[in-house]
C-alpha cells in the first residue's frame, strides 16, 4: 500500500486559506500540530511557519482586516455584538480592527435581536418567569440588555 506523500507546509496553509478567510493567530495556530518535529521525520521550524505567513500576508492571501469582515458578516444576523466580539477576539484580530467593526454592528443589532426573538418566541411573555428564559436566551446570543428590554418591550411582533 502506497503512502500518501507528506502535504508541505505551504500547501496545507494553501489549502486553508482556500477554504475561507482565517486570521493569522488562527492559520498559526491550525499550522503549528505540522510544524513540530516527530521522531524520525523531518519538519520545518516554527520560524519557516512565521516566514510563511509574513510571505502570505505581503502577498495578500491573509489578512486579519479581511477575517474580521467575513466572521461579521457571517455572524451578525445570529449573534450581538457582545458576542461577535468575543468571537473575534478569541480568533486573534486586534483591537483596532474589533473596533472598526463595532459601529456597524450596533447599527443592526436590534434588527437582529428582533428577527432571532421572532423566530425563536414570536410572542411577547405574559409571566415574569417566560419574560427571564427569553431574555437569558437573548444575552447567551450577544446581545445588549438595553437591545432586549427593547424588544420585549415592543408592541410590534412583525418586525
Amino acid at each position: 500500500m502506497k503512502k500518501k506523500p507528506e502535504i508541505s507546509l505551504r500547501g496545507r496553509a494553501l489549502q486553508y486559506l482556500a477554504r475561507r478567510e482565517y486570521s493569522r493567530a488562527e492559520l498559526r495556530g491550525k499550522l503549528l500540530p505540522h510544524v513540530q518535529i516527530d521522531e524520525g521525520c523531518e519538519a520545518e521550524p516554527p520560524a519557516a511557519l512565521d516566514a510563511l505567513l509574513d510571505d502570505f500576508t505581503a502577498r495578500g492571501w491573509l489578512s486579519d482586516a479581511r477575517a474580521a469582515t467575513q466572521w461579521v458578516h457571517a455572524k451578525r444576523s445570529r449573534f450581538g455584538t457582545q458576542r461577535i466580539t468575543h468571537e473575534l477576539r478569541q480568533k486573534g484580530i486586534a483591537e483596532d480592527l474589533i473596533g472598526a467593526a463595532l459601529p456597524a454592528l450596533k447599527e443592526g443589532e436590534l434588527e437582529a435581536a428582533r428577527n432571532v426573538w421572532q423566530r425563536k418566541f414570536g410572542i411577547l411573555p405574559l409571566d415574569a418567569k417566560e419574560k427571564a428564559r427569553q431574555m437569558r436566551f437573548l444575552q447567551s446570543r450577544g446581545f445588549s440588555t438595553d437591545v432586549i428590554f427593547k424588544v420585549l418591550r415592543s408592541d410590534e411582533t412583525e418586525c
